[in-house]
């Protein structure tokens, strides 16, 4: 049984900064904190717990004083860096370049629009790190949307500018913004007033073409990634789609030898924020079972 790695699939670029300045911070120091998880990886977030990586929550930031604190790739709202200061917390800020970018966009966005009596749309999954970075540039104000249910909250008579968290497919993407169109319309609204910014990271979206395509070049798909991944799901929802014996796990220890049989060809993939080290030990234990069954 041939078993590959696809050689696009784990970190993206963002995420690999985060993790190396972790790294070279902790290589001098014992302890770094990060507000949440530096990425949306069990098995990573582990990893770096080993090294001296200490997560910690809102909360626990509020009670902090004199320390380092990592900033991931997610970026953070205006508040937190207000709150290392009343703090004396030095930050490492290591959000990536594009969210920072996607941040100014938004909060120009939404000084322009409530000068017209608009709203900024955000297409992204509430209470996601990211998302909540991008609302506090609109003072909380934003709309988020992740279903045609959450559409109810705009109102289609006035200006709507709509962004896209970085992490999103960017079929849901466009399919939200026609069905916003179909809803000016029928609310007598203008589509003038209709502002649609695909902010999409292009390092993410350029992979669902090249993974559906990995997809079907392998009888069985094995798709690693940690179970908080916004990003995990929507690109496992692209290779599922294309080759049905594809499967979700965390790590090697959650595969079945029973989605190996009659299998000759094997491909395993996994998420911007899956590392090449999990899904090379993936491989191995795979490998070991093909090797078990030839024995």
């Amino acid at each position: 049984m041939n078993v590959t790695i696809d050689k696009n699939s784990g970190y993206c670029f963002g995420v690999e900064f985060a993790i190396q300045m972790a790294e070279d911070e902790l290589a001098h120091d014992e302890t770094l904190y990060c507000l949440g998880d530096i990425v949306h990886n069990r098995m990573e977030v582990e990893r770096l717990h080993g090294l001296g990586l200490r997560i910690i929550e809102r909360e626990q930031l509020e009670q902090l004083h004199d320390a380092k604190v990592l900033i991931r790739a997610h970026g953070e709202p205006p508040e937190t860096y207000a709150l290392a200061l009343r703090n004396n917390i030095e930050l490492i800020d290591a959000s990536c370049p594009v969210v920072l970018k996607l941040q100014n966009r938004v909060k120009h966005a939404f000084d322009a629009t409530t000068r017209q009596n608009g709203q900024v749309v955000i297409y992204g999954q509430p209470g996601h790190a990211e998302v909540i970075g991008l609302t506090g540039q609109t003072r909380n104000e934003a709309l988020i949307v992740m279903t045609e249910a959450d559409l109810d909250q705009i109102d289609f008579t006035r200006p709507v500018t709509l962004f896209s968290q970085t992490t999103k497919s960017t079929a849901g993407f466009y399919h939200m913004k026609q069905v916003i169109e179909e809803r000016i319309a029928a609310a007598g609204g203008s589509l003038e007033s209709f502002d649609a910014n695909d902010s999409i990271c292009r390092q993410v979206s350029n992979r669902e073409p090249a993974l559906a395509k990995f997809a079907v070049q392998h009888d069985v798909i094995i798709f690693v990634s940690g179970r908080k991944s916004s990003n995990g799901k929507a690109l496992f929802s692209v290779v599922n789609k294309t080759n049905p014996r594809s499967y979700f796990v965390e790590n090697e220890q959650e595969l079945d030898e029973e989605w190996f049989q009659g299998a000759e060809s094997v491909g395993i993939c996994g998420a911007t924020s899956t590392p090449m080290w999990l899904m090379q030990r993936v491989k191995e234990r795979i490998e070991g079972v093909a090797e078990m069954h030839v024995a």
